[in-house]
């Protein structure tokens, strides 16, 4: 499996947007959300369309129907925590771009498109088959932890049940990577582009396909790829490649018919 170090953005959506412009971040407060304080990403979002001379409007996913009301114009794009995806992506106008938080922070960290394109092995995930969960930080689990309760559930429910799922916190993978069908990484946000890289490396050399966290639920909930479409060359060659799949399917297909 080929890796290519690029991509990587060194802003986090300022490159996005322009001067003038509004974005509304959604924010959901549940209980894997911090007491007194917003996560990195969040931060960074809010950093960055300052820099930029733009507008944030932050709320919570509640309230985002009542936040888009209030503006004189549509937003330029909507960013919103992964995994209030599905409800986001049915309150923002088609004509609205957005994405996730976690998405954008393997933008700048790592190469997304290579997560992206490794979205395609989800679909070739049975029962039996071993995923690993790679989280960059050792945290306290809640009962309704991302890494640990919810994307097992979300992609357990996706293949029908049957997967034999680990998490990994930390720094390190297991010696072992090629038992693994798929790789699903956090998005990074306690790493920098170096070693983001560095583990992004990793799995490519044992020919395991390795994914993201917010690619990975945008593709489970059904928004994917809408939520690429704020990176339009990504977008082309994730379609491109789709379309040559589908292709080269029907090919075999009407090969096998003809036998």
């Amino acid at each position: 499996m080929k890796f290519h170090q690029r991509n990587g953005s060194l802003l986090f959506l300022r490159d996005l947007i322009k001067p003038g412009e509004t974005v509304v971040l959604v924010t959901p407060i549940d209980s894997s959300a911090p007491k007194g304080r917003m996560i990195m990403p969040q931060v960074k979002a809010i950093r960055d369309i300052l820099d930029g001379d733009a507008i944030s409007v932050v709320c919570k996913e509640s309230e985002l129907k009542d936040a888009l009301k209030s503006l004189k114009f549509d937003p330029s794009l909507v960013v919103t925590d992964s995994q209030v995806f599905s409800k986001i992506a049915a309150d923002v106008p088609e004509n609205v771009l957005f994405t996730s938080f976690s998405i954008l922070s393997i933008r700048q960290k790592g190469d997304l498109r290579e997560m992206v394109m490794s979205i395609l092995a989800v679909k070739d995930l049975k029962a039996g088959d071993r995923v690993l969960i790679a989280e960059s930080c050792s945290h306290h689990p809640t009962e309704d932890d991302i890494g640990r309760v919810k994307l097992p559930d979300w992609l357990n429910a996706h293949v029908g049940g049957g997967l034999k799922i680990e998490t990994v916190p930390g720094c390190e993978y297991p010696d072992d990577l090629s038992q693994y069908k798929l790789v699903v990484h956090c998005g990074a946000c306690t790493l920098n582009r170096k070693e983001m890289f560095r583990r992004q490396s990793i799995p490519a050399k044992a020919g395991v396909p390795m994914t993201n966290y917010g690619v990975l639920i945008s593709y489970l909930h059904g928004v994917f790829p809408r939520a690429l479409k704020p990176f339009p060359e990504i977008y082309r060659l994730f379609e491109n490649k789709t379309a040559k799949k589908d292709i080269s399917a029907r090919k075999r297909s009407a090969k096998s018919t003809e036998i």
